[in-house]
């Protein structure tokens, strides 16, 4: 029975590592359709999210199931709470994604992000899309390692949204209300993917250690 239990333990946290890949590549398509003013690519996020809506619902209801049926105790206790929260996170950055998404395609057949903001909105998409992957490498590696560069890549990601607000509070801004809104929001999206991320490392240290990273260096998004 438990050889069992474990088995289904470890499907799940395949799924959830498959949930990662699929998120990610939503990262990677929203900023293409953003930046690239792709009205397909903008289609085809915003239509994957209800494939990574029905996945947080499928991981939750087999997660629960374990809960419910086999009592886990100790570090496959850990797992399986860890796992509810991470599932969600992940389930939040598909969301982010097609919000993205739905700007680009809003906007549409016109770019929405200024000229004189696309290197800051190119390197946020990298860094998103990087950190997205990466939470899936530190969920299926346990590596803690993986899980400390998440934390630096989450900081660089503040730097760019501080970046963002110095140029939307210049007095030199000549881009109108209507883009400083779309700039708003577009910054405010990236920069919560990559909260998510470092809050599914958060939890891999917390499944591995027992101990969640100190608040004062991480702090809980």
């Amino acid at each position: 029975m438990r050889d069992s239990y474990r088995e289904q333990l470890d499907d799940i946290l395949t799924d959830l590592v498959q949930m990662s890949q699929t998120v990610s590549t939503a990262v990677r398509q929203a900023t293409t359709a953003l930046l690239e003013v792709d009205i397909h690519a903008a289609e085809k996020v915003i239509s994957s999210d209800a494939d990574i809506d029905a996945a947080q619902a499928d991981i939750e209801a087999r997660a629960f199931s374990l809960l419910a049926r086999q009592a886990p105790v100790a570090g496959e206790l850990r797992t399986v709470v860890a796992t509810l929260r991470m599932v969600t996170e992940l389930e939040r950055m598909g969301d982010l994604a097609a919000h993205v998404a739905k700007i680009a395609r809003l906007r549409y057949p016109e770019p929405a992000v200024p000229e004189g903001l696309r290197p800051n909105f190119v390197r946020m998409g990298d860094v998103a899309e990087k950190m997205v992957i990466r939470a899936g490498q530190t969920l299926s590696e346990r590596d803690l390692d993986s899980a400390q560069e998440l934390h630096d890549r989450d900081q660089e990601m503040d730097e760019l949204r501080r970046d963002q607000f110095r140029l939307l509070l210049g007095d030199d801004w000549s881009y109108g209300v209507e883009a400083a809104v779309d700039v708003a929001l577009l910054g405010r999206y990236y920069e919560r993917i990559a909260d998510h991320a470092a809050s599914v490392a958060r939890r891999v240290i917390y499944v591995v250690t027992g101990k969640f990273p100190d608040d004062e260096v991480w702090p809980q998004p």
